[in-house]
């Protein structure tokens, strides 16, 4: 597997590249890939069936300026910033993760959880697409698949201030039962892990050894990025897109 880290200037822009790089594969231009992103400021991000209004504190990001986003995958609202690394596997459809979402997602964070173990720091599975480390979340996960391939985006906190999630996010309607209704500051924690510490392992879960410039050709990197432009400004730039639930 080919993996990179990159992170581009807008939150938009990202969540196109990871679109982007699904698109690709789906048509057979590139084959499983592992990226690693991380913003330096305070961005919201909902999911694609998410509703802004329920979800996002909404004057508080308008009061700090902070940019809200809509992705393509699924699963609830978050905040992101320094301190959280988002990872974005582009797999295929196989024997074993084509079922269903669910099942999936817990092909995936198993893998995680056993490169974790081999550090040793134990977390488990909670919840429909949570990691867990000591009773708490430190990993959230949702997809978005197509036929033949699909895009797994996570989230891993190692030195993030929780205080962010409070200040943006009401707490869910819908919560996991292993929250038992506790508050943001309470739920969620940090690994005590460094960023690098996570790459290693993320990369060892998936063998990902060969970087992605070494492996893509030019002609698709560039088809790659033509589409992050395209999809920035037909889909993640638009108010209908981020409006639409």
């Amino acid at each position: 597997m080919c993996w990179f880290d990159l992170t581009l200037p807008s939150i938009e822009e990202n969540l196109a590249l990871d679109e982007a790089l699904l698109l690709l594969a789906e048509n057979g231009s590139l084959s499983p890939t592992l990226r690693f992103w991380e913003v330096d400021r305070p961005a919201v991000v909902v999911g694609m069936n998410s509703c802004l209004a329920d979800e996002v504190t909404l004057f508080a990001c308008q009061r700090d300026q902070v940019a809200i986003a809509r992705r393509c995958s699924g699963g609830g609202t978050v905040v992101l910033g320094p301190g959280c690394l988002v990872f974005s596997l582009i797999l295929p459809m196989t024997e074993g993760t084509a079922l269903t979402a669910r099942h999936s997602v817990a092909v995936v964070l198993s893998r995680i959880a056993e490169s974790f173990q081999q550090r040793g720091i134990t977390v488990q599975l909670a919840g429909v697409s949570d990691l867990v480390w000591q009773q708490r979340k430190v990993s959230g996960n949702s997809q978005r698949r197509l036929r033949h391939y699909f895009l797994h985006h996570g989230t891993l906190l190692y030195d993030f201030d929780i205080a962010l999630v409070e200040r943006y996010l009401p707490i869910p309607a819908r919560q996991p039962d292993y929250r038992q209704n506790r508050p943001h500051r309470e739920f969620l924690t940090n690994l005590p892990m460094s960023r690098g510490e996570l790459l290693a392992c993320v990369r060892r879960a998936f063998e990902a050894e060969h970087l992605f410039a070494d492996r893509v050709p030019p002609i698709s990197v560039s088809q790659l990025f033509a589409t992050v432009t395209d999809l920035v400004q037909n889909k993640y730039a638009r108010p209908d897109w981020l409006r639409r639930r």
